[in-house]
């Protein structure tokens, strides 16, 4: 890495720890919650283009058609451009995106990037819950700023809690992956629990720098308390079933118990997915 690189990527890192993320984070809410036609279409045109968003596979392919910019963001698929893996075994992807990581959980730690990782016990938030997932399995899925951002299901499961845990809101990138200490341990999620065919099941989404909210199908869009909330349910959600979205970029990560899955051998970090995608299967 060359000086100029190194230089840039300590400023990043340095700026993320200054600013005042949440603050930050409920202004550009309240910009892409707006409705104005005018700061609608200026975020929505500008966004598109940095981005290069592709809206072919869009329900609405007319960009200044959603009525904000949080609408846009969330935008729908059109039906038929990402199927569902059929086979009653497969483990399939929760959303498009790109691996950050994947594989097995070593006493009770999850990998996170070149000598970083984390602890399932504090990505969940409480040591019971955590219990099942110590010697499991994991794959990270960063969902970037051009991508759909909805979470689907991996696998059929009922949902028994959900965990809003608060917390930091560092970018979730690969530079900050590679430098933030326990990254996904410590910004704001959204802890889903589930009994499925294979035991238990995490689904965790976890929010990021400027991401103006998570929301589930069940606890509707999350309203940070600044607290731990934790709730009971009994929902049954099927394989590729909308679980959640994000109001602007994140990640989703996956957990499931010791010896009840495997990882195809073909992905790994930085691999490109779909959601709906086979990532694994049942033992």
């Amino acid at each position: 890495m060359s000086l100029t690189s190194r230089l840039k990527k300590n400023i990043f890192i340095r700026a993320q720890r200054l600013v005042p993320q949440h603050q930050l984070s409920r202004v550009v809410g309240k910009i892409a919650a707006s409705e104005n036609p005018l700061v609608r279409a200026a975020v929505i045109q500008t966004f598109k283009t940095r981005y290069g968003v592709d809206m072919s596979i869009a329900e609405q392919v007319n960009a200044l058609k959603y009525k904000s910019f949080n609408e846009f963001f969330t935008r729908a698929l059109r039906e038929g451009v990402r199927m569902v893996d059929a086979d009653p075994k497969s483990i399939v992807s929760p959303a498009d995106g790109a691996i950050s990581q994947l594989g097995t959980i070593h006493d009770g730690d999850i990998f996170q990037a070149k000598g970083q990782s984390f602890s399932v016990e504090k990505l969940i938030g409480d040591p019971q819950l955590a219990e099942p997932f110590k010697h499991g399995q994991f794959a990270t899925v960063y969902l970037s700023p051009r991508d759909y951002h909805r979470v689907h299901m991996p696998i059929t499961g009922t949902l028994t809690e959900t965990l809003y845990i608060p917390g930091e809101l560092f970018s979730v990138n690969q530079i900050t992956a590679e430098n933030i200490p326990g990254l996904f341990a410590r910004n704001e999620r959204m802890v889903c629990l589930f009994d499925t065919e294979l035991g238990r099941m995490a689904v965790v989404m976890v929010g990021a720098m400027i991401v103006a909210g998570i929301e589930t199908v069940v606890t509707g869009k999350v309203k940070p308390s600044g607290r731990l909330e934790l709730n009971q349910h009994n929902v049954v959600l099927e394989k590729g079933a909308e679980l959640g979205r994000f109001y602007l970029g994140s990640t989703a990560v996956i957990l499931f118990e010791q010896d009840k899955m495997a990882w195809d051998a073909e992905f790994k970090a930085n691999s490109v997915v779909t959601m709906g995608q086979k990532l694994g299967q049942a033992l």
